[in-house]
């Protein structure tokens, strides 16, 4: 068996694959159907997985920078403003989760008197595990969402970055601000298919005692998973049944037959 092996792998040396393997190989960003050396990895896969790997490291490590992450005039057009956990640096966001899901008291205070209440819709921007991600994927995805946001009729408030940013701060976003709808585009914790992926969490009129089950998710936006304006599209969508139904999470699935 061990020969047959052997030699079938053998077979695909030198990207000889046969056309249903290049098929399947070319739906999925997976490393499936590689080949091997022995028990091993061929060299090439073994450095793919390793660039792949300290890749996910370099997203998670970094800290995030507006200017260099989004460029100059993106964060002038866009007047984008800064705001921190309690957080206070990289390995305290890491080990305590906690802090990032709420404001610092600067930042609440400046929060309070640079935005709007009681918007239709409210934008975040968080690094999260992934500033890769928000620097290549929220160029593209927010100019749709505001585009939209407008031909909807809908207030949208002030757009800002949260440093440190953890998806529970959702809940102080919220209570805050009280928009209908508080959507924040967070860096996805990145794996070995992709360290770019962001992920659009939403939640209708969230307060500080709601939980995960009353927040909904769109998530892979990136080149190979969820494009931005199909992102864009459905989390649009979402707000509008968020705003019809007049809840979100767990609890709109569960009235679903009342949207229209």
């Amino acid at each position: 068996m061990a020969d047959v092996l052997k030699r079938r792998d053998e077979s695909l040396v030198g990207g000889e694959w046969p056309d249903l393997i290049q098929k399947i190989r070319a739906r999925t960003p997976a490393r499936v159907l590689v080949g091997r050396a022995g028990a091993a990895y061929r060299t090439g896969t073994q450095l793919d997985l390793r660039e792949a790997h300290a890749a996910a490291r370099d997203a998670v490590r970094d800290e995030l920078d507006l200017n260099a992450a989004f460029g100059i005039e993106f964060v002038k057009r866009w007047e984008l403003c800064e705001f921190r956990t309690r957080a206070r640096n990289k390995d305290e966001y890491l080990l305590r989760p906690d802090l990032g899901r709420q404001f610092d008291d600067e930042s609440r205070e400046r929060l309070l008197a640079s935005c709007s209440l009681d918007c239709d819709i409210q934008i975040a921007i968080g690094d999260g595990l992934s500033v890769a991600a928000v620097a290549e994927q929220v160029p593209e995805l927010l100019p749709l969402l505001f585009d939209g946001a407008k031909a909807r009729g809908w207030i949208a408030g002030r757009a800002f970055v949260i440093r440190h940013c953890r998806v529970g701060i959702v809940n102080e976003i919220g209570e805050l601000l009280r928009p209908q709808v508080a959507v924040l585009l967070i860096g996805e914790r990145p794996g070995l298919a992709t360290a770019t992926s962001l992920s659009a969490y939403m939640a209708f009129h969230p307060t500080k005692v709601h939980t995960d089950a009353r927040r909904n998710l769109i998530s892979n936006i990136h080149a190979r998973g969820v494009g931005a304006e199909d992102a864009a599209e459905r989390i649009l969508e979402l707000a509008a049944r968020m705003m019809k139904v007049g809840t979100s999470g767990c609890a709109l699935g569960q009235n679903s037959r009342r949207i229209e």
